[in-house]
């Protein structure tokens, strides 16, 4: 089990779940694609950036991953109402 744990299994489940909760936003909420990609794209990123470090990939691989999950989040961000402006 402490293997499950130390390797890339338990961020290959977290992905998974991901992948059904978009599913779930798509089919039974009825989100567009594009609210669903900005919704849960930036944990993805960091999730697949946690995998591909506990596999041993090379850092440029973790890094654009990582990277990757900034512009989806301020996206997201812009996209939503703001309670706090002036």
């Amino acid at each position: 089990m402490s293997d499950f744990f130390a390797g890339p299994g338990l961020a290959d489940v977290v992905l998974a779940a991901l992948a059904l909760e978009a599913v779930w936003l798509l089919m039974g909420q009825k989100r567009r694609m594009l609210d669903v990609l900005l919704i849960l794209g930036p944990g993805a990123c960091l999730v697949l950036a946690l995998r591909l470090a506990l596999a041993g990939a090379d850092w440029p691989w973790i890094s654009m991953a990582v990277t990757a999950s900034l512009p989806l989040h301020l996206l997201d961000l812009r996209r939503r109402p703001t309670r706090f402006a002036p």
